[in-house]
């Protein structure tokens, strides 16, 4: 009988409870009624909360949502956005291409302070980001902002049918935006406005706004905030890939968001070092700050990502006995992302259909097949302590008992180092 070191964990733990945020997202409609964009609404804060942060941590869960249901897929994301948040470093993180800014009104503001902001819209439009104004944009005292703007709403609750006749008319003149009619909640309004040649709306009468628990998978602070630390001092890759290893949360959200239509990448990003290669150090710090604003208190990781590393440690070590290191990672990869449907609450196969994981990975997460898919039985008969189990699991890969108890305990130990 085959004996081997017992981590504590005879049964899975209990679910790892997600970060949870409420947003709300209402489709803007063409005039064949096909959805081209939606606007993403923060319902978790009250209406007099809208900051700059609240700007941020909105667009980073829309794009790092772990749950089953797309809030934007491939449409454009509208983002309302306090004129603070437009220089924040979070939209480094984004493919503008995707994204239109709500750029709202300065109030009574002087003509002197539109023109002191025109550099910063200049700026984010040179990029590539869309910039949608209210009908206020219309007006003289914001005439240098008018060549910026992509899109221009027209509040129907708030704008006269004579008012809207004269702006729209003034629009289609001066400027190339495209003009949205929202608030648009009769048909009379509808056939209103369509008549004067207006093709993109938005309102009630054709979506009320729809509620989405959107959810991040929680990651350890003391994780983050060494993260953060490294990339500060521009630490090597092999430093930064192995904080990212330690922690499970830290791990999935940062291949969910590389993977998002909203990062713009054109092919999948399949392992931790490509993804920390890809993104630089100076994307990935603004990530780990966004992720750390966004994180709970907690300053360990949680049972089950714990299980989930030291399992991905365990794979990774016993692969290397018999293959070359990178191919060793997709063991790692197997293990640390094969509780996601504990940690996610959901099945595993919704869980895997948000990550781009390759097709050996898959096989031995859902079947438990392939070479990747002895390694997983193994690890968690090492866990469960079946007996029975592990002996067919260590017969069919060729490992002895001690070969698998010393990996073993490396995983145990190099898991519980987060802050060495």
């Amino acid at each position: 009988m085959s004996t081997h070191p017992a981590n504590g964990a005879n049964s899975p733990p209990p679910p790892n409870q997600s970060s949870v945020a409420m947003i709300a997202r209402q489709a803007i409609v063409n005039a064949q009624h096909m959805v081209v964009g939606y606007e993403l609404f923060n319902r978790s804060r009250t209406g007099a909360g809208h900051t700059a942060a609240t700007d941020v941590i909105l667009v980073f869960t829309a794009l790092s949502h772990a749950g089953t249901e797309e809030l934007v897929g491939k449409k454009l994301i509208f983002v309302n956005c306090t004129h603070e948040s437009l220089a924040g470093g979070h939209l480094e993180l984004l493919d503008p291409d995707k994204v239109v800014l709500e750029i709202p009104p300065l109030g009574h503001a002087a003509s002197a302070e539109v023109v002191a902001r025109l550099p910063i819209l200049a700026g984010l439009r040179e990029r590539g980001f869309h910039l949608a104004f209210n009908h206020t944009v219309l007006e003289s005292a914001y005439a240098p902002w008018l060549p910026l703007a992509d899109y221009i709403k027209l509040d129907l609750s708030v704008l006269a049918p004579d008012q809207l006749a004269v702006l729209i008319s003034y629009a289609g003149r001066h400027s190339q935006a495209e003009l949205i009619a929202e608030k648009v909640e009769t048909a009379q309004q509808y056939d209103m406005v369509s008549s004067q040649g207006i093709d993109l709306f938005q309102g009630y009468w054709f979506a009320r706004p729809a509620l989405v628990e959107a959810k991040l998978l929680p990651a350890s602070q003391a994780s983050i905030i060494q993260l953060i630390n490294l990339v500060r001092k521009q630490a090597s890759t092999d430093d930064i890939e192995e904080v990212l290893k330690k922690d499970a949360g830290l791990a999935f959200n940062l291949m969910r968001l590389i993977n998002s239509s909203g990062f713009g990448l054109n092919r999948e990003i399949t392992s931790f070092r490509q993804a920390v290669m890809l993104m630089g150090l100076k994307k990935l710090f603004r990530w780990a700050a966004l992720l750390l604003t966004a994180s709970r208190s907690s300053g360990t990781p949680s049972p089950v990502g714990h299980t989930a590393v030291v399992r991905g440690r365990l794979m990774e070590l016993l692969a290397l006995e018999t293959l070359p290191p990178e191919e060793a990672d997709l063991a790692f990869v197997a293990g640390i992302f094969s509780l996601l449907d504990v940690m996610l609450n959901m099945p595993i196969e919704s869980a895997l259909g948000l990550l781009s994981v390759p097709d050996e990975v898959a096989d031995a997460l859902l079947r438990r097949e392939g070479f990747l898919g002895d390694l997983l039985t193994l690890a968690e008969a090492c866990e469960s302590s079946d007996d029975a189990v592990f002996d067919r699991a260590a017969g069919t890969l060729h490992l002895s008992s001690q070969q698998i108890n010393f990996a073993h305990l490396q995983a145990l130990a190099w898991a519980d180092q987060l802050t060495d």
